[in-house]
């Protein structure tokens, strides 16, 4: 645990504990980055192509946001790592003066199987953009976003479907993310930017602990769950990081990867999750899904016609506090206006932070257990994840 962090502070990577809830494992942190600093538990936007689908820097921040995720595999394809860094780093390209997390790029990679190639050294993939030949390595990957100036990189790491089988993911453990993760630390320049390990084991419990025991010797400045949220049943989710969390060191961050519903963010941070990122919340508002704490709203719905009323009566967001009304809402998205996808996007992210925020707050004053039940029956499932065909 690192001496007291003071909020906003910007200086080398560091997580300081703030309260721990005494019901369950959650927890509130605060981690400094070299851009500033952030609070857990916290959901960070996701801005793939350096850039929040829908919201300028500024509107984001609005949201509360105070982290956002951008992706290494896609920045690497278009414009490029290089030009990126030559033009002065991520931050400065994208006009975002918060901490940003890359991830690594390997998700993307295999999840486009029929376009790579792995072996034992790195992935040979071809980009999905132009089809020109593309190799990704635990050195390249890492490289790419330390040239990118993230104040967060992951580790490489190799992302089996969630149904392989045993024998298939401890070799993929032995023989590529283990040895990959301690290529990672090996190229890591140590420079105030953190380094978190990956976690990986597939839906086999024994692999999960076996691999995140192992992980956590090594010198990783936080710890993420991988694999998860990849078409599991929700009993496999819970299973698994009820098998993992618990091995996860209590001095650094603990980070969930790719879930963005209401109830698995309450149920992880009941284990000790602090982070999470996924694209839901911004997919979804443009597909007309309005997040509220009564539950989600399909803004392309005949009923919402002539609705004068906002998305959500106690929302403070940038949509709602300008009375910018469920009918005026539906007109823009029936009409694809781009002002219907931006509305919507400002309220959902909102929404998102306005979760964390409570999240934090109940933490603080010892009811988390008494929040989460009653959020997640007012919400139900609350972020429908099958709502929205297309991706990012």
């Amino acid at each position: 645990m690192s001496s007291s962090i003071n909020s906003g502070e910007r200086g080398p990577f560091a997580c300081e504990v703030l309260s721990q809830c005494v019901h369950s494992a959650a927890r509130r942190t605060r981690l400094r980055t070299p851009h500033g600093t952030a609070e857990t538990p916290a959901f960070m936007p996701v801005g793939t192509a350096a850039t929040v689908k829908g919201a300028d820097p500024a509107a984001l921040r609005a949201t509360g946001s105070e982290f956002v995720l951008c992706n290494t595999y896609h920045l690497a394809l278009r414009p490029g790592a290089e030009l990126i860094h030559e033009l002065g780093g991520l931050h400065k390209f994208m006009g975002w003066d918060g901490p940003i997390l890359t991830d690594s790029g390997g998700f993307q990679v295999f999840s486009l199987a029929q376009l790579s190639k792995v072996d034992d050294d790195g992935v040979s993939f071809r980009s999905h953009i132009d089809g020109s030949a593309m190799r990704l390595t635990p050195e390249s990957a890492t490289q790419i976003q330390l040239q990118l100036g993230a104040d967060v990189i992951m580790a490489f790491d190799e992302c089996l479907p969630h149904d392989a089988d045993a024998g298939s993911v401890r070799a993929s453990l032995q023989r590529r993310t283990m040895p990959w993760a301690e290529r990672c630390i090996a190229l890591h320049p140590r420079d105030g930017r953190a380094l978190f390990g990956i976690g990986q084991g597939g839906m086999h419990a024994d692999l999960r602990r076996e691999h995140m025991s192992a992980l956590r010797e090594l010198p990783f400045d936080g710890f993420a769950v991988g694999g998860l949220s990849v078409g599991e049943s929700s009993a496999d989710f819970r299973r698994i990081l009820e098998a993992t969390t618990p091995l996860m060191p209590t001095d650094k961050p603990r980070y969930l990867m790719g879930v963005g519903s209401a109830a698995e963010i309450l149920d992880a941070v009941a284990l000790g999750i602090d982070m999470f990122d996924c694209v839901l919340p911004t997919r979804n508002a443009r597909n007309g899904q309005a997040l509220t704490f009564n539950g989600p709203l399909r803004m392309r719905n005949a009923a919402h016609t002539s609705d004068a009323r906002v998305l959500e009566d106690a929302c403070d967001c940038a949509t709602c506090a300008r009375g910018f009304s469920r009918a005026y809402i539906r007109h823009l998205l029936m009409a694809n206006e781009i002002l219907g996808a931006m509305l919507m996007t400002t309220h959902n992210l909102r929404f998102m932070q306005r979760l964390m925020q409570r999240i934090r707050e109940s933490i603080a004053h010892g009811d988390f257990a008494d929040f989460a039940a009653a959020t997640k029956s007012a919400i139900g499932s609350g972020l429908d994840n099958k709502d929205a065909p297309d991706k990012g």
